[in-house]
């Protein structure tokens, strides 16, 4: 057990407020795996706010102190896979989930509730679709072909779900901004001129100016995106097939060989992800953001190097998380069956999600009690030039008073 004084230091925007315990929980889940998590109490909470992001560490959200302020305790929490996405199988996160909503009313906390932050808003989203569907109706296997262990869970119910800069799943996101022309998946610096989407020829423009696209290369950019995953799915799933087979080639034969290759768990890398139109192209869906993408004001420069989304999976993670083809966690399926309270609060300065997707999610959500707000604000809940913090501290401050009206 912690003090607020023992855990603070770096917090943003602010410290904890006095009074609260924090305490440290390694839960076990219900396929033999383990999460971790923090729990952040004030005096006399009756109710808990869960957090959690499914590549990030969420321990020390923005957030947090805002939720506390409203006498609502925290619960933020890291999957199995410790905040990386390198096995994330997102079928399987939401046994984490589970594993964390069932500590939580075990502790005696009443109203439950999540904050789905970027990409917890589809964590959280396919968790609800699966926990208020009949057990036998449940996703029984993943993408990849293993058993998600969905239908045998027992996946405890949340009461009400605030979404901050949702975007529409992990897949969905890489779909349009990975870099469909790459020729050749083992070499980087492949590219066909005709698609490239940083050539002067096809309306690029160096920075800080604003690139200009026709609606016509839009078009075929965006259909080369889709036959680009499409193609990387085909590989993942002859790498699982390959694996398959030699696991069954060892039950017969026994021999060294075939056991390894039977073993081996090979990786799928995938080159230059940080090349939606959008980032370079602000008349494109237009909105108060920057220039550049949420990986900084170069993307040009940035989709050739290290940082990106999807840049290194197993073949059942690329299959569940990255694919917008065959990802399961896409909110266009699962948000059509949010019957939950919504507050969705988008941030008119993001560059990580455009206006366009936040509506699209909006829209999808079948709840009757939702509500939209628009604060100015970058993807992480910071001001925008020539705004003061007071300006997005709006959306912390009308989250926690929702969350708190809805769970108390």
């Amino acid at each position: 057990m912690r003090t607020p004084a023992e855990f603070n230091g770096d917090w943003y925007p602010r410290d904890l407020p006095p009074g609260v315990e924090v305490s440290s929980h390694l839960l076990p889940t219900g396929d033999g795996a383990a999460t971790r998590g923090w729990l952040y109490t004030p005096r006399a909470a009756t109710a808990v706010v869960a957090v959690m992001h499914p590549r990030a560490d969420a321990s020390r959200h923005y957030l947090i102190p805002d939720l506390l302020d409203a006498g609502l305790a925290v619960w933020a929490q890291t999957g199995r896979g410790g905040g990386g996405d390198l096995r994330l199988v997102h079928e399987s996160a939401l046994l984490d989930i589970a594993a964390g909503l069932t500590f939580l009313r075990k502790r005696g906390f009443g109203g439950v509730g999540a904050l789905g932050n970027s990409g917890g808003a589809s964590l959280y989203t396919f968790y609800v679709q699966q926990s208020l569907r009949d057990p036998a109706s449940r996703i029984a296997r993943t993408p990849g072909g293993r058993p998600s262990g969905l239908p045998e869970a027992d996946l405890p119910p949340l009461d009400a779900v605030a979404y901050l800069a949702p975007h529409p799943g992990q897949g969905a996101l890489l779909l349009e901004c990975i870099d469909p022309s790459v020729t050749d998946e083992t070499d980087p610096l492949s590219a066909d001129p005709a698609l490239d989407l940083f050539d002067p020829a096809n309306g690029f423009a160096a920075p800080p100016a604003s690139s200009a696209y026709t609606p016509e290369f839009v078009q075929r950019y965006r259909a080369a995106q889709r036959a680009r995953v499409a193609r990387i799915d085909a590989a993942a799933r002859a790498l699982i097939d390959r694996r398959l087979a030699a696991r069954t080639r060892y039950k017969r034969s026994g021999a060294d060989a075939d056991l390894r290759a039977a073993t081996h768990m090979p990786v799928v890398t995938v080159h230059r992800t940080d090349a939606d139109p959008r980032t370079v192209d602000l008349s494109l869906d237009p909105s108060d953001r920057r220039y550049g993408s949420v990986f900084g004001p170069r993307p040009h420069v940035v989709n050739y190097g290290l940082i990106g989304f999807g840049r290194m999976t197993t073949p059942e993670a690329w299959l569940s998380t990255w694919s917008g083809l065959s990802s399961n966690a896409a909110m266009a399926a699962t948000a059509p069956e949010m019957t939950l309270p919504c507050l969705l609060v988008e941030y008119t300065g993001d560059n990580c999600v455009f206006p366009a997707q936040i509506r699209a999610v909006y829209d999808a959500l079948g709840s009757t009690d939702k509500a939209h707000l628009r604060v100015r604000g970058d993807h992480f809940g910071r001001a925008l030039d020539g705004d003061g913090p007071e300006v997005p501290a709006r959306a912390r401050t009308a989250v926690a008073a929702w969350l708190r009206d809805r769970l108390t």
